[in-house]
Formats: structure tokens, sequence, C-alpha cells
């Protein structure tokens, strides 16, 4: 078939499966298929694929149908500019994370050593996101999956940050080494079990139920990263950290005034209190 024919067969299929913008995914599966930029589609309709590309990109379809996210068909995620490699190990990184990277990109600079800690470092996007735009940074980053620390090694080293980060598995700071940072990253695992299983099919049957629940209220891990984060904090160092829908009045009232100075959200482009930002005493 050609070009212009996959399209069409594509959105026919994609939009049957009630895939939202069915066009531009199938155009998105089709480049991946025959490893062209959308550009070439756009000026090439009459290009005849190969048979493995059509094969390939029907399987994709397949894939997508089924409700598959494309970043799992096509391994590969970008992030605040940057591409990820992702695999059934990580959880997909999603466009609101970008706050926690950019707020620490504007912090790290006027901070004493320029020294982070992430806990739960995932596919690496935003440790590796974070060092890659500032030059002089350190981290260490832990997380409790040994998969998930794989891959975010394969993306330190692809990016060339790796010099600068060290990867430990430990279950949030039961063997962080005992220092002190300046700066504090998370995106936890926030969802309540009991909203789980009415998450889209994409997240919850796709995203590792580890990286997406607690298996309880979703404030577990959050109240253990606050909890501790004193003991591994500089003076007037900072916490950043992802939250929940719904769930900053909760958070807001875990920063007591004995340890913290401060605590204030940053929101998403929906106006939804998104990321925490949180000064230490």
């Amino acid at each position: 078939m050609t070009i212009a024919e996959a399209l069409g067969h594509g959105a026919e299929i994609l939009s049957a499966a009630v895939i939202p913008d069915p066009a531009r995914e199938a155009n998105s599966l089709l480049q991946f298929a025959i490893a062209r930029d959308r550009a070439y589609i756009i000026a090439h309709p009459e290009y005849q694929l190969t048979e493995d590309e059509a094969e390939l990109f029907r399987n994709a379809l397949a894939r997508r149908a089924a409700r598959e996210p494309f970043q799992r068909i096509v391994s590969r995620q970008e992030f605040y500019g940057l591409d990820f490699i992702v695999t059934p190990d990580v959880l997909i990184p999603r466009p609101e994370t970008e706050l926690i990277v950019e707020r620490a990109t504007e912090l790290l600079p006027s901070l004493a050593s320029t020294r982070f800690l992430e806990i739960g470092i995932g596919s690496g996007c935003i440790s590796v996101a974070i060092l890659k735009h500032c030059s002089k940074a350190t981290a260490v980053a832990v997380d409790i999956s040994e998969p998930a620390i794989e891959v975010a090694r394969q993306n330190a080293a692809m990016h060339r940050v790796g010099d600068r980060l060290e990867i430990l598995l430990s279950d949030v700071y039961k063997d962080v080494p005992a220092e002190k940072f300046d700066l504090i990253v998370s995106n936890p695992p926030y969802v309540p079990i009991s909203e789980y299983a009415h998450l889209q099919p994409e997240v919850r049957d796709h995203d590792p139920k580890v990286a997406v629940t607690d298996g309880s209220t979703g404030l577990t891990i959050i109240e253990r990263i606050v909890a501790g984060a004193p003991g591994y904090l500089l003076p007037r160092g900072r916490l950043l950290m992802e939250i929940g829908y719904g769930q900053h009045d909760q958070v807001k009232a875990l920063f007591d005034t004995e340890h913290w100075t401060s605590a204030a959200f940053l929101h998403d482009l929906q106006g939804i209190p998104r990321t925490i930002d949180a000064e230490a005493a």
C-alpha cells in the first residue's frame, strides 16, 4: 500500500477503536513504521511501503487499537525537549512532570552545591533533564525497581550525564547515603487504589502499577518523602514533588513550621495544583 492508503486505513482502524485524533495517531505510527518524518509523509503520498514496513504498521495499528500507548509501541517519549527510552518497567513521562524540571533548573544555580536527590527515578527523565540543563549539578537517585534503574542508566548514558548521576536501589530513603542535598525531587505513586480500576486503559494496563499507586490512599509514599526530607536537606533546601488531583490540602498539611519555612504549589496548564515547592528551615 501507499502512504496515502496507509494513512486512510490507519485512521479508519483507530477511529473504530475510539482512539482520539485517529488521523494524527495513524500518521505518527506510519512515521515509526517507515522510519521517516512527517514532512516526508506529506511530500510522498505515492510511496509504496515495503512488506516489512506494511507489516510493522499493521502490527502497530493493532496494538494502538487495543489501547496500548503510542510510547510503548515505539519505546520512546519526548520530555523537556529530550528523547527517552521507555519500557513496560517505567512510567511514561508526562508533560505536567516538566514543572519539576523547570523549577529545579531555576533554583539550582542559586543553591549552595547544586547537588540533588531524586526519590523514584523511573525512566530517569527528571534527573537526566535537570542534569542536562544544569551542567554543574550532580545527583543521587533511587528506585525500588531494579528494571527501572536499568532504564534510567540507559537514558543517563544516552544523554551523557551518567558520570554525574549515582543511581541506587532503595525504598524511599532506606539506602540513601547519609548526606545533605540542596534539593529533593520526586514524582511518587499518588493514585489512590480506590481509583486505580477507573484509570484509562493506557495507564492502568500498561504503566507499572508500583509507579502509579501506593496501593492505599495515594498519600503514603508522599507522607514518607515529606517526613524524611528534613534529614536530607541543607538549610533552605527545597523539596519539589508532584501530587495528584485534589490532594493539595492534605499534602499542604504535612508541612509543619518546625521543619519548613514555606510550602506553595505550582499549577499545571489546567490550573491544577500539581507540584509542591517547599523550603526547609
